[in-house]
């Protein structure tokens, strides 16, 4: 039997327009990232509404005290709803937050919407002007250890920045608060340490508090991600070609080192403006976070869970603007994302 006969004719693949894809990967991406954010949203709300609710006892007589009108009670539960069945509470107040009511003060019966409102900026201001200053000091300070550490070279400075870094980014920002105001504040008297009513000064303290033990830990991360792309190949053959050194350092290795960099920046975001609740208690900043801590010590839980999911949404966008921004720095992120 005589074997098939075997076509000769070949068939042409038809390239196929990438955009289309490309836009359909990125639409994904976002999509992705931004359920994810949605649920943990949402799981967070959830623990915030079942906390106030489940902790035991009468959260409204708490926060007024055991001396108030039994009747005064009655009527500030009424008011806020807490006489409904559970599910009926839950129902309405997802229904507020989509209108935009984070829910009143157990003890004022003041609008959590209002007080947002009105000290938002405030710690948004801070945590900025800190991030920016982790930015400015850490990747300078990082690509610099780098070139004078690569190949081994110079150990002890290795071991003394790796030691400095690691024992700043170890102490909370609450102790750097306090040590600053003691120093700059009481000691010397040379920056104001509470409020922000006295310009650009008022800024100084609280900010260098925020940033500093940010600024030692992504300067480490920042020297490892330096050396990385200083041992690339493309680097070396740059070398080759006697390129000037700033050349070489600020046009070649720079940029490449700072995607992993921005990626550690990003986390390191969210935990200052966590952290910021702390360090503006200290220095009285007219903040969220004063708001916080003045309501977790008056028993105001109503104002706690309403500043506990603005916090967290806060967090969530922030990573998720980080995820955009890496995956337009580094293409390959849309490309190799799964699931």
């Amino acid at each position: 039997m005589s074997a098939p006969a075997v076509s000769s004719v070949q068939t042409t693949e038809v390239p196929v327009p990438r955009g289309g894809g490309h836009l359909g990967r990125w639409a994904a991406f976002f999509v992705r990232r931004l359920v994810r954010a949605v649920v943990a949203l949402f799981v967070i709300v959830t623990a915030a509404f079942l906390v106030l609710r489940l902790a035991g006892g009468d959260p409204v007589r708490s926060a007024l005290g055991p001396t108030a009108d039994e009747s005064v009670v009655q009527a500030r539960r009424e008011q806020l709803g807490l006489n409904d069945p559970l599910p009926l509470q839950f129902w309405n107040y997802i229904v507020g937050l989509f209108h935009g009511d984070l829910g009143s003060s157990l003890v004022t019966g003041r609008s959590v919407t209002e007080l947002v409102a009105g000290r938002l900026p405030a710690t948004l201001e801070l945590a900025a002007l800190a991030f920016v200053v982790v930015l400015l000091v850490a990747v300078p300070v990082g690509l610099l250890f780098a070139l004078l550490t690569q190949g081994g070279r110079r150990r002890g400075t290795e071991t003394a920045f790796t030691a400095v870094t690691g024992f700043i980014s170890s102490i909370p920002e609450y102790l750097f608060s306090v040590a600053l105001v003691v120093v700059f504040g009481i000691t010397l008297k040379l920056l104001p340490v509470a409020g922000a009513t006295q310009g650009a000064a008022s800024y100084v303290l609280p900010v260098i508090a925020l940033a500093l033990g940010s600024s030692a830990s992504l300067s480490r991360i920042a020297r490892v991600e330096a050396l990385n792309v200083l041992g690339e190949d493309y680097i070396r053959t740059a070398r080759s070609k006697r390129l000037p050194t700033w050349m070489i350092n600020f046009k070649h290795a720079l940029p490449n080192m700072l995607t992993a960099t921005f990626t550690i920046g990003g986390t390191l975001l969210s935990t200052m403006i966590a952290s910021s609740v702390l360090v503006e208690q200290v220095f009285n900043w007219p903040g969220l976070g004063t708001a916080f801590v003045q309501a977790i010590t008056t028993k105001d839980y109503g104002i706690v869970q309403g500043l506990a999911i603005v916090y967290a949404a806060i967090i969530l966008v922030v990573n998720l603007l980080v995820d955009l921004v890496l995956a337009l720095l580094d293409r390959r992120t849309t490309l190799l994302e799964t699931a």
